[in-house]
């Protein structure tokens, strides 16, 4: 694949037929030779033999049919604010989501236009990018072994079908759009999308709200207002309503129990559906 399109958004575009873990084959470049790796350096594959999610969960796609992405990140900001990297590749690739779900969606015969219903593209905190409540793509952040750099991995399905899903809560955009997408658009949009953010986040030296981070993720965020279940470290459980994103990029939520809010900075959260 040429990705020609991408490669104009970044500073170094390296695509691979196959790799174990983008994150690990980036990880391990940019520590052996930092200057041949600069900010904003990439490695994508459609074929992702040893992928993984958070927790060290598996995650795997038939080969052709999903896109395993890592962006190096060298950010010069301070290092409390690297908990926004999550929610700003989240924001990105919501954003991209959007777009190419509105641009490419092919009308159902015999429904007319006004009557086809509109696809709901949402980011569930802190690293999730639902369509419709189903998952498209899922991120995970790891630091350098050095922390010089940040690799923002992402893993989302391009041309799954049914047959193909991981879980029953996962859809991929032919699914969605009933169109093939196209991997270099898809991804360009992506790029774009975190480049530009990157950007504004890095010249306000990592002030979520100066640089309007805060404000793009708050309105992507469909994990707002909602009714939750969040796992926490430990293993217990914390219900409540999410009321919002503090200036860390926590979660907040009113606990349901007794009424007390509580700020989340880790869990895996699930939206109830009430």
């Amino acid at each position: 694949m040429e990705f020609s399109l991408s490669r104009t958004e970044v500073s170094r575009f390296e695509y691979r037929s196959e790799a174990t873990s983008t994150n690990d084959v980036l990880k391990e470049q940019a520590t052996a030779d930092a200057a041949a790796w600069p900010d904003l350096s990439v490695i994508v594959t459609d074929n992702q033999t040893q992928g993984r999610g958070r927790l060290g969960r598996v995650w795997s796609a038939p080969t052709g049919k999903a896109l395993a992405i890592s962006v190096l990140v060298r950010p010069k900001v301070p290092p409390h604010a690297f908990g926004w990297f999550p929610l700003l590749a989240g924001a990105a690739m919501t954003r991209a989501v959007k777009k190419v779900v509105e641009a490419n969606m092919k009308p159902v015969e015999g429904v007319k236009e006004a009557e086809d219903p509109r696809h709901d593209t949402t980011l569930k905190w802190p690293n999730d990018v639902l369509i419709d409540g189903y998952k498209v793509c899922g991120i995970l952040c790891e630091l350098l072994p050095d922390g010089t750099g940040i690799i923002i991995g992402a893993g989302l399905n391009l041309s799954l079908d049914e047959h193909d899903l991981p879980t029953l809560t996962s859809t991929s955009l032919l699914l969605v759009t009933r169109t093939a997408p196209d991997p270099d658009q898809v991804l360009a949009a992506y790029l774009h999308e975190l480049v530009t953010l990157y950007r504004a986040f890095a010249s306000a030296n990592g002030d979520a709200v100066q640089s309007d981070l805060h404000a793009a993720v708050s309105e992507l965020c469909g994990t707002l207002g909602s009714v939750v279940r969040v796992e926490l470290p430990g293993g217990t459980d914390l219900i409540g309503t999410a009321t919002g994103i503090d200036a860390g990029g926590r979660l907040t939520v009113v606990n349901q129990a007794d009424g007390e809010e509580r700020s989340v900075a880790a869990g895996d959260v699930t939206h109830l559906r009430y």
